[in-house]
């Protein structure tokens, strides 16, 4: 029996020398230790396939410098195929093209074939084709490259695009919903009511 008034618990946060002494035997990892908690995990061949990966990568290098740049990514040929003197020749045989534009096709699948072209919007021609064109490759509306003598057509060129309005093309539409939208009800609610309903409905006007 113990004495009444006693403390009956014991005092588990009490000091114990052992615990410091313990504490102070204690040694920071070295190179080797941490090098062995780097390994924890990895499988008997994990280093080599890295190494492997590693060579891979080396030699894909190699091959891109030796191989030069693309022909698509840039538009020149691989620098051992240029041929710098038959195009400083053909540059200064051949004048540079105007632009102009292919209004119209007189008597068009035929041997006879004519072409009015309109060019700065301030004389019309009546021209046919270069040695190298091909009638399939032109059509009415088409810009095309004529020279500066006779005002054969050579080439056909691309649309004129602004560069404005590409910008503002929508490549690929989402497919996001308002439902996939989580915890921002007030906010759609708020985005519908200032764009959305007005381009659906003219009559709709939003809250002040």
């Amino acid at each position: 029996m113990s004495e009444k008034g006693a403390c009956q618990t014991t005092n588990k946060g009490s000091y114990d020398p052992d615990e410091e002494k313990n504490a102070k035997k204690l040694q920071p990892l070295d190179e080797d230790d941490i090098a062995l908690l780097k390994t924890y995990g990895l499988g008997p061949y994990a280093n080599r396939i890295k190494a492997i990966e590693a060579d891979l990568k080396k030699i894909a290098k190699n091959i891109n410098v030796l191989k030069g740049i693309k022909e698509s990514d840039t538009g020149l040929a691989n620098p051992s195929q240029w041929d710098l003197v038959s195009d400083k020749q053909m540059m200064q045989s051949e004048q540079p093209l105007q632009v102009a534009r292919c209004t119209k096709i007189i008597n068009p699948n035929t041997e006879d074939a004519k072409y009015m072209i309109n060019l700065r919007q301030i004389a019309k021609y009546v021209v046919g084709l270069s040695d190298r064109a091909s009638p399939t490759d032109f059509e009415e509306g088409m810009r095309v490259g004529v020279d500066r003598t006779k005002y054969q057509i050579h080439i056909p060129l691309p649309p004129k695009i602004d560069p404005s309005v590409t910008m503002m093309t929508v490549e690929e539409k989402p497919d996001v919903t308002y439902q996939d939208v989580g915890g921002s009800k007030e906010q759609i609610q708020k985005i519908r009511e200032v764009v959305e309903l007005p381009l659906l409905n003219v009559t709709y006007k939003t809250k002040p």
